[in-house]
Order: C-alpha cells, then structure tokens, then sequence
C-alpha cells in the first residue's frame, strides 16, 4: 500500500508538470490566435468551417469489433460517434476546448486509468499474494510449463470448469476464419471461452458419402476430446485410485453448457452481423446462423428449444503477448482433394523422409505425433491439417492438441488411414504404450472410464453409447498395430523409453 501511495504521488508530480508546461504554451501562444482573428482554421485544429458542418446522424453500430472493444461493456454504439464542440467558434475558442479536454484527459487517466493497474496488480504472481486468490483463468494461465498443460492434481482446472457454465456472459461475437460458426464468449470475470453450439443429435453419425472436409463439427466431440486426453477418478475394489485416462494433458480445458440464445448470445451481442441472423422459426423457436464458410444459412440454422441450446466452451490458452505459439503444418495431413492424394498415401517409405527433416530429426517431435495419431485413431478424427506448440520452448516442447470437433462422427466404421504415422514409423512412447495396455484390460476398460468421467459434464451424456464401445475397438488395433512393429524391429527399436525415476505412471493411489 505505501509503495502504491509513493507511485501516485510521483504520477501526480509528473502531471502537474505536464499541466504547467502545456499552460505556459497555450498563454504565449492565444494572443497570436487573436490578432489572426476568423479566418480559415488553422490545419492542426480540425475544426469546419459552419457551412460545411454536418448534421449529426443517429447512432451507428461500430465496423469492427475487436476483443478490446467486446470487453468494454461501458462503452455503448453511441460512444464510437465523434463529436465536435467547436463547430461553430472562433479559433481562439476551439484551441481553449482543446486544452480543456487534453486537461480532461490527463485527469482522467490519473484517477481511472492507475486504478485499472490497481486491478492487474493482484493478479500478477508476487511473494505477497496467495495463487488461491488468482482468477481461475489466470491459474490456468501460470499452470502452462514446457511438459504440460496443466499438473496432474491442480484444482485450478476443476474451478475453471466450474467458471465456464457458471459464468455470466457479457459479450459475444463470431470468430474470425474457419469454416464453420464458432462464437468468442466473454464473462463477467474477463475470461473468454470458444462456444460451439449444438449442430447435430449425439447419435446421429456421419453419412458415409461425406467427405472429411465438409463434416459438421460437433460441439461434445470437443468435450469428449479434453477428457480422453485427461485423468478421472475411479472406484475399485473399495479403493479410491486415479486413473490417468491417456495422460497426455494437451487439451485446454473444455466444458459444456446450456445457453439461453436470448438473454445470453442476441442481447449481449455487439457484432451486428451476428445480431441480424436471429429469426423465429416456423415451430417457435428462436435460431441464427451466423457468418461463416459451410452451413451458415436458414437452411442450416441453430435453432434452440424454444431459445435454449447445448454447446461447448473451450477455455483460450495465453494471449499471444504472454504466450507465443507457433502453427506447424503435420506431416500427415490430407489432400483436402476429392481426387487427389497425399505423398504419404503412396509412399511407404514416407516417414524415413520426415525423420530427415528438422525438426523430426532430433528430440521428441516424431514422438509427439505418434501420441497425436493415437489419439486422433480413438476418436476417429481425420482433420488434423495443422497442430500449434509454444514458441518458447524450442523444439523442447509439446504438441498442443486444439480444435477437435471432426472427432466422434461415425462409430460403425474405423479409419485406418489415420494410424499410417505410426504403421511407417513404427515409433512410441513407453508411457503411452503401457497405459494403452493398462485401458485394454477390464478392470480399466477404457469405455467405462470414459463414461465415468464424462458424468461429470453439465451436458451429459456427452457420447452415444456406441462410440464408447467403438473406442475400445480401436484400442485394439492400436496394440495390434504396435505388436506388428515389435515383432518386425524388435522392442528396442519400436519402444522409447521416457521414463525417469521422478515420474509416476499407471495407477496412483489416493
């Protein structure tokens, strides 16, 4: 506190000297301006001439929103309309208003604009302030190391599950790019999560005529996704132990949520072309469609029951000022062609050419993407074109696992194109070789832990039952598809051994 009091008596210093000089400038210079006397304004005061003053228009939305201007809940359309005090007045009159306002200013920016800094300085990590007192999104935000993105038993991930359908929205704009509709969210608390709504039944599975690139994504595919990368807690033999699902911690967290189309996306909403999409279908209820690339029209509109509608809500990583992230294009990914092929589907020999290439030629990349692959299999998720790691870390870092929502759609069918990295490389983790073995036994059946731990989301059920069982399906044709590689280059060979005597594996009791 007296460090604060300190600060602003030295800020206060600094301001009356601003004033004082600004001052003695305008008192040396207003009698020049009158001996001028009206002519035309002089060229650094924007002041019109009265015949050429426009009539003030009604107000108008703003163009363009951005994030800044979304979390400035005070600031209403009418705000962004300029005004002009000194249309009608001599220059001597309008310099005076110039000098009034800047002092306006100054003022302003001392008593409101420190107290802002006040705001920020309880969240920055001092010795002082306990991190129990951090906002959840802030604890999330310090939990980000180079092996993970969260720890195994930090509290901060359940309370920010809890922040994202608890939350009170205040804003809502679309996001910018991607092929379909995804809307930015802004709480009360100044976080912001990534909704996907609600645009297909959980049974209803992909037609086998579609092609990856044009498939809906589906708002508890992203759910499901965080939490087969995670943990969940389980019941066995009256013993409490925690399973550690598939371990690999690279999904921000993602929660579901039932949202009032109303209340919480049209009249919190300042994008104007999200505003106008909102219509009341032939059967009551109220839908929107938004702006995007596919299916952003009537014919394919959100619609809620009667205004209620399901989505999912992804926490943001850092900002990318505290936080830089770099986009890599995967190895593996697809044509994108409805006739053309990828070098990777007709040549065999395809990964030995990516393990020459920085940087799959040294440190555990090559790895990462076989964790990457493996999970993709269990989901079924071929739309993995690109993948994001942290800048900070170098080629020392790990593969953040975003934008999953092509996951989940067809359960009757396996596709195996998606296990090619790892059938060409023929390259895995210890770690993640055991616990695929660990989910494949049935006391730890992978489907029973997945639809233990997806209880716990507002939204469940989160999967039909179907694509439970089909996890376990493919499961299997992981482990056969490792074995075949054993058995053709030895354990040593196919088998990387990532352990340390600090980490802890399996099954840990509690």
């Amino acid at each position: 506190m007296k460090m604060l009091l300190v600060r602003k008596f030295r800020v206060l210093i600094l301001m009356v000297f601003l004033v004082a000089c600004t001052m003695h400038i305008m008192i040396d210079l207003l009698p020049r301006l009158e001996r001028r006397g009206p002519p035309s304004p002089r060229p650094g005061c924007s002041c019109p001439p009265p015949a050429a003053a426009p009539p003030r228009s009604a107000p108008r939305w703003p163009g363009k929103h951005t994030l800044r201007i979304l979390q400035d809940f005070s600031a209403e359309p009418a705000s962004n309309l300029s005004s002009h005090p000194c249309v009608l007045m001599p220059v001597t009159n309008c310099a005076v208003i110039s000098f009034f306002s800047f002092l306006g200013f100054v003022v302003f920016c001392f008593f409101f604009g420190d107290r802002q800094n006040e705001d920020n300085e309880e969240f920055l990590p001092t010795g002082e302030t306990p991190i129990d007192s951090y906002p959840n999104w802030l604890k999330f935000h310090i939990g980000i190391n180079r092996y993970e993105l969260y720890s195994r038993h930090n509290p901060a991930i359940e309370a920010l599950l809890q922040d994202l359908v608890t939350q009170k929205i205040t804003s809502v704009a679309m996001k910018s790019g991607g092929t379909q509709l995804k809307l930015i969210m802004t709480f009360q608390n100044y976080g912001q999560a990534l909704f996907k709504p609600m645009k297909q039944t959980r049974e209803q599975e992909t037609p086998p005529d579609f092609f990856y690139f044009s498939d809906y994504e589906r708002h508890n595919a992203e759910i499901a996704a965080f939490h087969l990368d995670r943990q969940v807690k389980w019941i066995c033999s009256k013993r409490k132990v925690e399973i550690l699902i598939l371990d690999f911690r690279r999904v921000p967290p993602v929660a579901g949520r039932l949202v009032n189309m109303t209340r919480e996306i049209r009249d919190v909403t300042r994008d104007k072309k999200l505003w106008r999409t909102f219509f009341i279908s032939p059967a009551n209820n109220i839908c929107f469609y938004g702006e995007c690339s596919y299916y952003c029209s009537t014919e394919h509109a959100l619609c809620g029951k009667p205004d209620q509608i399901e989505g999912s809500l992804a926490a943001f990583l850092p900002d990318l000022s505290l936080a830089k992230r770099k986009t890599w294009r995967n190895p593996w990914r697809r044509s994108y062609h409805k006739r053309k092929k990828a070098e990777w589907e007709v040549d065999p020999d395809y990964c030995e050419e990516v393990k020459q290439t920085p940087p799959y030629d040294s440190g555990t990349r090559i790895l990462d993407i076989m964790d990457m692959t493996v999970f993709d299999f269990l989901m079924g998720n071929m739309d993995r074109h690109h993948y994001e790691t942290f800048e900070k870390f170098g080629n020392e870092t790990f593969i953040i696992h975003l934008d999953n929502g092509r996951g989940f759609g067809k359960y009757s069918h396996d596709e195996l194109s998606i296990l090619v990295p790892l059938n060409q490389c023929c390259r895995i983790r210890k770690s993640t070789y055991l616990r695929l073995q660990l989910l494949a036994k049935e006391e730890y059946k992978l489907s029973l832990l997945m639809k233990e731990s997806l209880l716990k989301d507002k939204i469940a059920p989160v999967l039909y039952q179907p694509h439970l069982e089909a996890m376990d399906r493919r499961l299997r044709i992981v482990l056969k598809a490792v074995s075949d590689c054993i058995e053709k280059d030895g354990y040593d060979n196919v088998v990387e051994n990532d352990f340390n005597p600090d980490v802890n594996t399996g099954t840990t009791e509690r």
